[in-house]
């Protein structure tokens, strides 16, 4: 089921409103994104990278937790006014401009 990052928005505005009575406060929501951003790093390290998985960590799933990370920064964005398709679309239009030859010419990825 694909949907646009206003529609994104509006699905965790309702849910907020309908299950969550109210959003926890901006630093609030701000200490949640960096411990969901931390279980994003500890998954990525440990079976991605050099350290060894431990087996409680084998049965998390890496697209939940990205997935807390999306719900945690929409919900910064809407408390905040921040429209994400908005900001999402001109952040890939300047990256675009900005890099269109950038990566091609980047002997590092060649």
């Amino acid at each position: 089921m694909s949907k646009g990052i206003s529609e994104v928005q509006e699905i965790v505005d309702r849910w907020i409103k309908d299950h969550g009575v109210r959003y926890f406060n901006e630093l609030t929501n701000m200490a949640q994104l960096t411990e969901e951003v931390g279980e994003v790093a500890r998954i990525i390290a440990r079976r991605y990278g050099e350290q060894s998985e431990k087996e409680s960590d084998k049965a998390k799933d890496l697209g939940e937790e990205l997935a807390d990370v999306l719900f945690v920064t929409v919900c910064l964005a809407n408390q905040t006014g921040v429209d994400l398709q908005d900001a999402f679309d001109k952040r890939m239009e300047k990256k675009t401009k900005r890099d269109h030859d950038r990566h091609h010419n980047n002997e590092k990825l060649k």
